[in-house]
């Protein structure tokens, strides 16, 4: 099992086809805004994730910059989803490209 690496423009298509996106910064940063239906995924909740997930899904996971998110990318394909992606640029790209597409927690 492997990930691939892609561009922002190029999620876009996945994300149409329900994919699940996954957010690996820290809780104040996604609190703060994330990519819209983002999950924030961390050490505490990546168990419960792994076992409630559908893994024939596309999984699309953002960090900062897209760097983080390789070895996130990585370990979730290690857990046997199908169609894992790391989101080239991360969140401060996407969220310059996608305002729109951007919330902010509650």
């Amino acid at each position: 099992m492997t990930y691939t690496c892609i561009d922002i423009a190029d999620a876009l298509p996945i994300i149409e086809n329900d994919a699940t996106i996954v957010d690996i910064r820290d809780q104040v940063s996604f609190q703060t805004s994330h990519m819209t239906n983002a999950i924030n995924l961390n050490n505490d909740n990546v168990p419960a994730f792994i076992e409630q997930t559908d893994k024939s899904k596309p999984v699309i996971v953002c960090c900062y910059h897209g760097n983080s998110s390789k070895g996130a990318a990585e370990y979730l394909a290690a857990q046997g989803f199908i169609e894992v992606y790391s989101l080239n640029g991360g969140f401060s790209q996407w969220s310059a490209m996608f305002p729109e597409q951007c919330d902010m927690s509650i």
